[in-house]
Formats: structure tokens, C-alpha cells, sequence
């Protein structure tokens, strides 16, 4: 099939690295070296702490979790929708948490205006956050998207 193509070029890479294996990241910086230990953190359900009434489903548990990786891999004050294993809006990079959240929704109703559904897929979706929500605010815009369950860390210095 190789042998077809014209002007083809292969590279062999061998294995590739591990992501989740303990190392360091490097980064320039003015003036010098940002080093860091790499982020393999990894959440699991058994490590979830559920803080409301409502127990959340176990579809909501795994929503919840794909969305928290998500959340992890995007700029500051990411907010994260998800809904069956899919990001159906993505906020970040934003100095209030709040437009975040906002913007993440606007970006489900404008995918949901152009393949003309009635609603955006943030209806019975659930949101992560990459940071914990220091007002209702944000909670509220989420449950305004229509999010059933939120992911948030666990606010530095509160008690376990």
C-alpha cells in the first residue's frame, strides 16, 4: 500500500513516552527555567467526595471525570460541559470563572443553532471546573446551562 503512494516519507518513532510516568517539565522563562514535576495526577470515583443530597448517577460520574481530564488540559479558569463522553462546551483562558462558564454554554447553543437542534447539548450535561467555585455565581450559570452535576477541586486549606 506504501509502495503506492508517491513521494511518501516514513518515520519510525519507536514507543512512544508514557504520560503517565513521574518525570519533569522544563520551560524558559525570563530570565531563567521553570522546573516542575509533571502532572500525572489522575482522579478516580472512589476518590469523589460527594458534598450534596442528590447522589450524582453513575453516567454523571463518568462525565464528570472525562471532563475534569479535559478541564486539566486547558488554559486558567476552565470550564468544562459534558455530556456522554463528549465536551459539549469548553470556557477558559477568562479572569472571572463566571464568563468562563458563560462562554463554554454560548459555545453548546452556537453548535446547537448550526446543526439546528432546539436545545444545546449542556442540557443534562454535567461541568468541571479547574478550580473550585469561590461563589454561587458560577454554580449558577452552570445550572442555568443546564448541568445536573458539578466537578470541581477541592478548595486549598478546607478540611477533608
Amino acid at each position: 500500500m506504501f509502495a503506492k503512494k508517491k513521494n511518501l516519507r516514513l518515520l519510525l518513532t519507536g514507543g512512544l513516552p508514557d504520560p503517565r510516568e513521574p518525570g519533569v517539565m522544563v520551560r524558559t522563562v525570563a530570565g531563567g527555567l521553570l522546573v516542575q514535576d509533571r502532572d500525572i495526577g489522575r482522579v478516580s470515583a472512589a476518590e469523589l467526595k460527594i458534598v450534596t443530597k442528590r447522589q450524582p448517577s453513575e453516567a454523571e460520574i463518568r462525565d464528570m471525570l472525562f471532563a475534569f481530564t479535559v478541564c486539566k488540559h486547558v488554559k486558567s479558569n476552565a470550564i468544562i460541559y459534558a455530556k456522554d463522553g463528549a465536551t459539549v462546551g469548553i470556557g477558559a483562558g477568562q479572569m472571572s470563572r463566571v464568563d468562563s462558564a458563560r462562554i463554554a454554554r454560548r459555545k453548546a447553543e452556537d453548535a446547537a443553532a448550526a446543526a439546528n437542534k432546539a436545545d444545546p447539548a449542556t442540557i443534562g450535561s454535567v461541568c468541571a471546573s479547574d478550580a473550585f467555585f469561590p461563589f454561587a455565581d458560577g454554580l449558577m450559570q452552570a445550572a442555568q446551562a443546564g448541568a445536573t452535576a458539578v466537578i470541581q477541586p477541592r478548595r486549598l486549606g478546607a478540611r477533608r
